[in-house]
């Protein structure tokens, strides 16, 4: 799930530290460290996802330029995101990335919080990682003085958007999002923090 949300550090986790999702899942900050793991989960987890229903042409494209090794090096420890990373035994299972930036006109809140992506592997899909990788996820973004999480939602993708539903997101308008160079449409969704 990406905005490319469900398309999808100093401790920029929002002073959260480390959170113990379950006996078994944790998620904690994103660290230089995870670069590789994280790219190599990012590129899977945007593949399976959108895959099926991309040209594949573009979609090389969007994971060549979003997802290599420096890339996500460059995005753990840039200051205006914080990643924050789901482990099972040291291998990551899931992400998050929260950005600052411009916010599209249908977010009308003030100090608005980018949910960039937001990604589970397929193998733990329906385990309850998302949810507790989108609980830290919010605890960041609060953590970060945000009064409002938002993200975009491929206008395709009703699992992901039921997932966002259910998790206090409302649709709140629209914008566009580009794989390689095919232009598509996501729904923009917020939560008010």
């Amino acid at each position: 799930m990406e905005g490319e949300a469900a398309r999808r550090d100093g401790n920029r986790s929002g002073g959260r530290g480390t959170i113990k999702a379950s006996s078994s899942v944790t998620v904690r900050p994103g660290v230089a460290s995870d670069a590789a793991a994280l790219a190599e989960l990012a590129a899977a987890t945007f593949r399976d996802a959108f895959g099926a229903d991309n040209d594949p042409a573009d979609l090389a494209l969007h994971l060549a330029r979003s997802y290599g090794v420096a890339q996500q090096t460059a995005e753990l420890a840039h200051p205006a995101i914080t990643t924050l990373v789901a482990s099972v035994d040291g291998a990551l299972i899931g992400y998050a990335q929260l950005r600052q930036g411009r916010a599209p006109a249908c977010i009308t809140a003030t100090r608005p919080l980018e949910l960039w992506r937001f990604y589970v592997a397929r193998a733990w899909h329906g385990r309850g990682v998302a949810q507790q990788l989108m609980a830290a996820t919010v605890a960041a973004a609060r953590g970060r003085g945000s009064a409002s999480l938002w993200l975009g939602v491929w206008e395709r993708n009703p699992r992901a958007q039921a997932f966002y539903t259910k998790s206090g997101f409302a649709d709140v308008g629209s914008h566009t999002f580009f794989v390689g160079t095919d232009e598509q449409t996501d729904r923009v969704m917020e939560l008010i923090l």
